[in-house]
Order: C-alpha cells, then sequence, then structure tokens
C-alpha cells in the first residue's frame, strides 16, 4: 500500500507514518510505505490517477482531484479538528487570540491549506482586500525542505514574511527560535467554533481500491487506531520513529507536539465533521452540492 503525505517531517500526519515505522501495517499483513507529495493537490491527483493508493492529507483537498466526491472515499481520521496555526513575528508583539494583527499583512500558506485560513478570516468578519491581507506561497528561501511549516518558520526568521498557516512544527520551531509567537490554534479553542471541522487529517482512497481491496482498507483504518493506542500509551515511541525520519532538531521535538495532540487522536468520522466540511467546502467554491455521508466517508 503506496501512502504519500504532503509534510513528511510534521506533526500532522504523523499516524500514517508512525502506523509504518512502527509496524502496524506489517503486523496486519499489509506491506506499507509513505512518501512524501507536496503539495496536496499533487497528492490527491497521484491517488486519482493511480500512481498511489492512500493520501494521508487534509480531508477537504481530495476535492482537488475528485469533483463533490466522485470516486473518493475518506477511510479515518488521523487526528479530530483542523490541525494549522497562524504564527505572527514576535517584533509585531502579536498576543493570542488577536486575529486583527493579521490585517496588513503577508502571511505565508501552502496551496489548499490557505483556504482554511481564508474563510475563518472571513467568518471572522475580515475582508481580505479591505483589510489588505495578503496570504500566498512562502517565498523561496533557498533552503530545500520536506516540511512546509518548516521553510514557513525560516521565511519567517529572515522577514520574508510577517506570519504563517502551518502544522504544528513549524509552529514550534518558529516560537522556540524566538521569531514567531502562536496567534491562533483552532484545535484548542482559537478562532470561529466552525472552523475545527472545516478540515481534519484523514486517509484517502479511491472507490475502485475499496472495490479490489476493501480487506486492505480496513486494515489500513485499523492500523492508524493501533497506532493511536500505541502513541497514547507511551508518546516516547514518536521519538523513535521521529529518528528513523526526521532530522535531528525535529526528531527531538516530535514526542512533545505528538503529546499535545494526544487528546484529538481518534480515527473516527462524525456526521458533524461531515456536516462542517461541507458548509465549508461550498463557501470556498470547491464542493458544488450536498453529499451523503455515506458517499463521503467509507462504510467497511
Amino acid at each position: 500500500m503506496k501512502i504519500v503525505v504532503p509534510d513528511l517531517i510534521s506533526n500532522s500526519y504523523f499516524p500514517a507514518i508512525a502506523a509504518v515505522e512502527l509496524g502496524k501495517f506489517a503486523e496486519l499483513g499489509v506491506d506499507a510505505s509513505v512518501e512524501l507529495l507536496f503539495p496536496v493537490n499533487k497528492a490527491y491527483e497521484a491517488l486519482r490517477d493511480g500512481a498511489v493508493d492512500c493520501v494521508a492529507g487534509s480531508a477537504h483537498s481530495a476535492l482537488a482531484a475528485f469533483p463533490d466526491w466522485r470516486g473518493v472515499k475518506l477511510l479515518c481520521a488521523q487526528g479530530q479538528g483542523m490541525y494549522w496555526f497562524l504564527v505572527m513575528r514576535s517584533d509585531l508583539a502579536p498576543k493570542r487570540g488577536d486575529i486583527g494583527i493579521v490585517k496588513g499583512k503577508r502571511i505565508g500558506a501552502a496551496p489548499w491549506v490557505e483556504m482554511g485560513l481564508r474563510r475563518l478570516l472571513i467568518e471572522s468578519g475580515f475582508d481580505l482586500v479591505r483589510d489588505n491581507i495578503t496570504i500566498a506561497p512562502v517565498p523561496n528561501t533557498g533552503s530545500p525542505s520536506a516540511n512546509f511549516g518548516l521553510m514557513a518558520a525560516e521565511a519567517l526568521q529572515k522577514g520574508l514574511i510577517d506570519g504563517f498557516w502551518a502544522n504544528g512544527m513549524g509552529a514550534e520551531v518558529a516560537v522556540r527560535s524566538g521569531a514567531g509567537t502562536v496567534v491562533l490554534d483552532i484545535r484548542r479553542g482559537d478562532g470561529p467554533p466552525q472552523a475545527f471541522n472545516f478540515t481534519m487529517a484523514s486517509l484517502a482512497v479511491t472507490d475502485r481500491f475499496i472495490a479490489e481491496h476493501g480487506a486492505t482498507a480496513k486494515k489500513a483504518i485499523q492500523a492508524i487506531d493501533a497506532t493511536h493506542r500505541a502513541l497514547k500509551t507511551d508518546v516516547g515511541l514518536a521519538t523513535q520513529v521521529g529518528r528513523k525520519v526526521f532530522p535531528e532538531r525535529e526528531a527531538g521535538l516530535i514526542a512533545g507536539i505528538v503529546e499535545r495532540d494526544l487528546p484529538y487522536y481518534s480515527s473516527a468520522i462524525s456526521p458533524e465533521f461531515v456536516s462542517g466540511m461541507t458548509a465549508f467546502a461550498r463557501h470556498v467554491g470547491i464542493q458544488s452540492k450536498d453529499v451523503a455521508y455515506r458517499d463521503i466517508v467509507a462504510d467497511l
């Protein structure tokens, strides 16, 4: 089972990475691998084209390659809730929850990820044109990275952007360096409450994969569940995985970041989530109509 993630050195899709590296797929008889494929829309296009078997990415982004969910299903969640952070330059004296600091600022965000920030700003009463808010990809820092958040943290340190909207690893690095301050952490109650269900980290496969490899699809869910249990029992396993996959600095940080994520580790995809994601997707123009829960979430 070839799995791709749009961010590798990150906590965002860590359950899928850990499920492979801790042998949870292997224990179920599934030969699984995980690779980086950025940005997330390219990952879903590869899924559509049959180049990969599974995308471990943001749920709403499946719509980049599967209009109105035709041909794709979400298998399970890697974690509950929209999992990105708004981090602003510390020298701007930002305060937690002060969304107004984005006025007149340049915010770095990856393709499809930026939709979550745009929508929560609109639902908080901002107008991006009136308020002169620029949301765009992070400028090239000249340093290769397997993680958007790390590139964003470096761009913030260099003053190329005023803030970024990215994953917990990028946020952690920016905060520890002194360059950044967390303004919004959606999972933990910042911003409009409906933003929690804009998206989540999920596993997605094609309808064809389910038809031909239904047992494997079901085992993928079981592997995520087993990984959640293992990390909740011993979060130190995250460091073990990090040492295999991450550079030394990030390997030393991952267990602490994962520990904060543990309360959100559940593979369930609720009707409430699908309703919230659907409303978000329709508002941002990536979904043209309401789609039934059973046509979005696999029934295995």
